[in-house]
């Protein structure tokens, strides 16, 4: 781990344990063809078990894509320090889904396997179920709760982006309105978003 996860390691355990979870956070580990190891981390309450449905969303975070600054494939030359830096957490309540991991890890792998940028209000599709039997199909990112993780100079703070889950609907409604529209639809609409059996909200 380098210095610049061991900075986000440290930061994430300092924000979850002001929150009441102190107990070391469970973890998965996945690798790709050509791509460093991306780890995702489950942070939970005591009493978010994974055989109850807790009203308390557990809390699942990447380590791995801030490895190395985002970078612009169109560019000619790829600065290696500089640059925006980023991991993504995703906020479910109930038992922890299985692929759920993977479909994170594969948005947090894809800076530096297809040179994808993260920021608020990207929309990832992924196109396929993220996890087994899920309705959602596509991440919409924006700022998490989690405040952004400083690093020494001159690299660039590392942003924690909150990936919600939604689906094939809510993602073609993103790209007709924008990703503020459609959160405003969830106020509007009562949807909890970190509910893994949630009705698709229905703006109009």
């Amino acid at each position: 781990m380098n210095d610049v996860l061991g900075a986000v390691r440290a930061h994430l355990g300092d924000h979850f344990a002001q929150r009441g979870v102190t107990a070391e956070p469970e973890s998965a580990s996945v690798t790709f063809l050509g791509a460093d190891r991306i780890d995702v981390l489950r942070f939970a309450a005591p009493g978010n078990l994974d055989n109850v449905f807790d009203s308390v969303a557990a809390q699942y975070v990447s380590l791995g894509c801030s490895r190395n600054p985002m970078v612009d494939p169109a560019e000619m030359v790829a600065d290696p320090v500089q640059g925006p830096r980023a991991e993504l957490v995703v906020a479910l309540r109930g038992p922890s889904p299985t692929g759920l991991s993977r479909s994170l890890a594969v948005v947090a792998a894809a800076p530096a396997v297809e040179g994808l940028i993260l920021a608020p209000d990207a929309l990832i599709d992924l196109e396929m179920p993220l996890w087994e039997r899920a309705p959602f199909s596509a991440f919409l990112l924006g700022r998490s709760d989690i405040a952004d993780v400083p690093l020494p100079e001159p690299l660039s703070p590392v942003m924690v982006l909150a990936a919600v889950p939604i689906t094939a609907t809510e993602a073609a409604w993103v790209r007709l309105k924008g990703a503020e529209a459609m959160r405003e639809a969830w106020v509007q609409d009562g949807v909890d978003v970190t509910d893994p059996r949630r009705r698709a909200a229905s703006p109009t």
